[in-house]
């Protein structure tokens, strides 16, 4: 098989969550453990950083690797899902995993994958780990694909563990609690291994407590160490004022060491503030484990995070007169930070491109869209996305008042046709509706 004929067997063959929901979701790592005990256990031949948490996952994943890259390692770099390409899941400083990989691995295992009948995720996540330990990296940022405790990625054993935070998704599968959701997440926590949690919560900030307690493991809460002064838009991203760098020693902070530093960054999402926090004392943490030398390198990470890693988007600008932004942000918390960012843009009419997909519920995130927005309801191509029409109907409950489209394409020809100069689209709601917008 050519490379299209290697995905197109793997999209019919095995299941994927991102195109069918829960039911390609398995609440286990059998079958992980059979493929990478099949590979002699790769992911056992390289160093790791595992990321979990609700949001910020993405971001927190490439602006790590991006600083590793400008300190000089060989990083590998698996994320999900991915937007345009799949090879984006498997990336090496920036560089996606070539097609011929893909087909050599599938062809090779293929045997083994009619055996153990794995999940989409499950086989790619087994690719990757195969992939980086031939590639003779230094170090791996692994990202879950959803949750963390029973989540595919987590049979290695990293250097440090990540969660950025937790919020309301996928409680059908993770729990309908908060506490039940931060118990899923915190399943990446190992003994002996240093972890950062990006944000605390009165609710379960002792759900994380009890299980560093369990595995002796040093837990910080990044909120605690460092603090934002400012956050200032710029033309190309933000600025990022912090208070003091006590955080870093001199041997790290010489080129810092007036009490307040200014990084600045291409993601302007103000949804960053959080991530560029937990990423600063996951730094920190890296510096003790010896992968970070340079202040330097931790500046020039944030600043070419893009240019390094080819994370897109993320309050992405997509076009100008009118300004097109969009951004992954789904679920609640995601979509509260839009809301608010939006409502600090100057424009004279919105309009929101929206999709969903029809596996959640969807009626927290109706209430928090802005009823003065012209709505271009759509519908991406895959099977867990909820119709075009049944989501315009939903929205009219909440006085969401638009047209309905059975594409992205056609809902974003239609807003750009409508808008004036001065108007701003805003193109969201799903990953896979950016995916496509993109």
């Amino acid at each position: 098989m050519n490379y299209q004929q290697t995905l197109d067997y793997l999209y019919q063959q095995l299941p994927l969550f991102t195109r069918i929901g829960a039911a390609a979701y398995k609440k286990d790592i059998t079958n992980t453990v059979a493929l990478c005990n099949a590979l002699d256990n790769p992911q056992h031949q390289f160093k790791t950083i595992h990321i979990a948490g609700t949001n910020g996952k993405g971001s927190t994943s490439h602006l790590l690797a991006s600083i590793l890259q400008e300190n000089g390692l060989r990083v590998g770099l698996y994320t999900s899902p991915h937007l345009k390409d799949f090879r984006e899941r498997i990336k090496i400083n920036g560089e996606m995993i070539p097609e011929q990989e893909i087909v050599e691995f599938v062809a090779q295992y293929k045997s083994i994958f009619d055996e153990i009948s794995p999940s989409f995720f499950e086989w790619t996540v087994a690719l990757c780990f195969d992939y980086f330990a031939k590639q003779n990296i230094d170090v791996a940022i692994i990202e879950t694909g959803l949750g963390g405790r029973l989540d595919s990625t987590n049979i290695i054993n990293p250097l440090l563990s990540v969660i950025t935070n937790i919020g309301w998704d996928h409680t059908d599968l993770l729990g309908d609690t908060l506490p039940k959701i931060a118990y899923e997440k915190a399943g990446i926590i190992k003994p002996n291994t240093p972890a950062v949690l990006g944000e605390k919560h009165s609710e379960i900030n002792q759900v994380f407590i009890d299980k560093a307690n369990e595995c002796n493991t040093n837990l910080v809460f990044a909120q605690d160490l460092i603090e934002i002064d400012e956050f200032t838009p710029t033309p190309n991203g933000v600025a990022v004022k912090f208070k003091d760098n006590t955080l870093f020693g001199k041997e790290i902070g010489e080129e810092f060491k007036e009490q307040n530093f200014t990084l600045n960054c291409p993601l302007g999402g103000i949804y960053q503030q959080n991530n560029f926090k937990t990423v600063l004392v996951a730094c920190k943490k890296l510096q003790e484990l010896g992968f970070i030398s340079s202040f330097n390198g931790i500046k020039l990470g944030f600043e070419n995070v893009i240019k390094n890693t080819g994370l897109m988007g993320r309050w992405q600008i997509l076009g100008t007169e009118p300004i097109i932004i969009c951004d992954t942000g789904h679920n609640v918390n995601g979509i509260e930070y839009i809301v608010e960012q939006i409502a600090m843009q100057q424009f004279e009419r919105l309009h929101m491109v929206i999709g969903m997909v029809k596996d959640k519920d969807i009626t927290k995130i109706l209430k928090l869209l802005p009823e003065n927005g012209i709505y271009y309801w759509c519908k991406a191509q895959l099977p867990r996305a909820l119709n075009e029409v049944e989501l315009q109907q939903q929205a009219k409950e909440f006085g969401l008042i638009g047209f309905a489209f059975d594409t992205v394409e056609h809902a974003v020809k239609a807003a750009k046709l409508n808008a004036q100069t001065n108007d701003l689209i805003f193109i969201g709601g799903s990953t896979f509706v950016v995916a496509e917008a993109i």
